[in-house]
């Protein structure tokens, strides 16, 4: 399994921007899709963003699109999300995933078969 470690959460204004970014160890990074989710306070996860193996292919949920863009850098073995325009509903723990296909990453009644799950970071944005 991969290893995923999340950072670069924290406390920001509505308009602002964060970027996180979740490294990876263990097995070979660029093998597998990459996902980012959030929750937040008594809700269910979400789906946030996927991207392919090479970076190439990216999808998003409507909630985010045209406001986050997810990358990767294989040689760092690290996935990013960058976050714009924020509101105060973006607020939620925020996960990575690896999975072997965008697919798995983006359909919740398929995330049992997700390879594995980072531990997250609180991303907070005041009104």
């Amino acid at each position: 399994q991969v290893q995923l470690v999340e950072s670069g959460g924290g406390l920001v204004q509505a308009g602002g921007s964060l970027r996180l970014s979740c490294a990876a160890s263990g097995r070979t990074f660029s093998n597998y899709a990459m996902g980012w989710f959030r929750q937040a306070p008594g809700k269910e996860r979400e789906f946030v963003a996927v991207v392919n193996w090479s970076g190439g292919t990216t999808y998003y949920a409507d909630s985010v699109k045209g406001r986050f863009t997810i990358s990767r850098d294989n040689a760092k073995n690290t996935v990013y999300l960058q976050m714009n325009s924020l509101k105060p509903e973006d607020t939620a723990l925020y996960y990575c995933a690896s999975a072997d296909q965008m697919a798995t990453l983006v359909s919740p009644w398929r995330w049992s078969d997700v390879g594995s799950w980072g531990q997250g970071t609180q991303v907070t944005v005041s009104a």
